[in-house]
């Protein structure tokens, strides 16, 4: 995957409450990427660890106040903990809020098994367990 100009490179890792935090900060400011109300409060791991990754920068020309954001990818860990592939809008100023606690090997390994390891989607997963 290519890196989209004007996001940050690097990788941060959240708790399910921030998690969900941000995903109702996407829901409230119309950004098209959350997981709709509820839904990580339903399924995500609740003592897991989740981690955002930047790929691309994404506006909205009827949503100035929104915009530009970050499409990030988002390795979840979900319930049944299995690590599922999804995405999450982010605003910059929340991500940059975001503690940096991750060293070079992890993100590594992180980026790898988004780019490469054929994860299921969300909305595979979903299906799988309704």
């Amino acid at each position: 995957m290519v890196l989209s100009f004007g996001v940050p490179r690097t990788i941060k890792a959240v708790d399910t409450s921030e998690l969900i935090r941000l995903d109702s900060e996407a829901i409230h400011c119309g950004l098209t990427r959350n997981h709709g109300a509820g839904w990580l409060a339903e399924f995500a791991g609740p003592a897991a660890a989740h981690y955002l990754w930047p790929v691309l920068v994404h506006r909205l020309g009827h949503r100035p106040e929104s915009s530009p954001h970050w499409r990030c990818m988002l390795l979840l860990t979900v319930r049944d903990g299995q690590q599922i592939l999804s995405l999450l809008d982010v605003l910059p100023a929340s991500f940059e809020d975001l503690p940096e606690t991750l060293d070079a090997a992890t993100k590594t390994e992180i980026a790898h098994r988004l780019e490469h390891e054929g994860l299921l989607t969300q909305a595979q997963w979903a299906d799988l367990n309704p």
